[in-house]
């Protein structure tokens, strides 16, 4: 086998794989991978318009919200330069919908709202920027509530 076809070869298998396709033929990978990317493009416009509609100006919080990936989780850091009592609440709830435990916490709610925290992933799928999302939609939905 020439150098040429072992390079295109092993391209359409790191296609495949990165697609996780199943297609044998040259012509369904790259159905396959145009596919996915279809399905990414989506998964980012969707995340975009969330991004969008929990920073809309419109009754929203100027909340600063980091998160880090650990070894077996994440370290959350959420601060609002206002007290919010109940977000706390909202929070946590956000955390048990995407299975994390609560390892450690400090929160502080006397002026501001502040929040250092990290949670273990039970499901180990998640990544920082889905529990940022659910943190800002969770901050998001308080304040409408609120």
């Amino acid at each position: 086998m020439s150098s040429k076809r072992k390079k295109k070869a092993a391209l359409y298998e790191k296609l495949r794989a990165a697609t996780n396709s199943n297609a044998m033929n040259k012509t369904s990978i790259i159905v396959d991978a145009s596919k996915y990317i279809g399905e990414l493009k989506n998964k980012v416009d969707r995340l975009n318009h969330e991004i969008g509609t929990s920073s809309s100006p419109r009754n929203s919080l100027p909340a600063q919200v980091t998160v880090e990936t650990l070894e077996k989780g994440f370290l959350i850091n959420v601060f609002l330069e206002k007290n919010c009592p109940g977000l706390l609440v909202s929070i946590l709830e956000a955390f048990e919908e995407l299975g994390l435990d609560v390892l450690d916490a400090r929160v502080s709610c006397e002026d501001s709202f502040q929040l250092e925290a990290t949670g273990g992933d039970q499901n180990q799928g998640h990544d920082a920027q889905v529990v940022k999302q659910a943190v800002l939609q969770a901050i998001h939905n308080w304040n409408e509530g609120s």
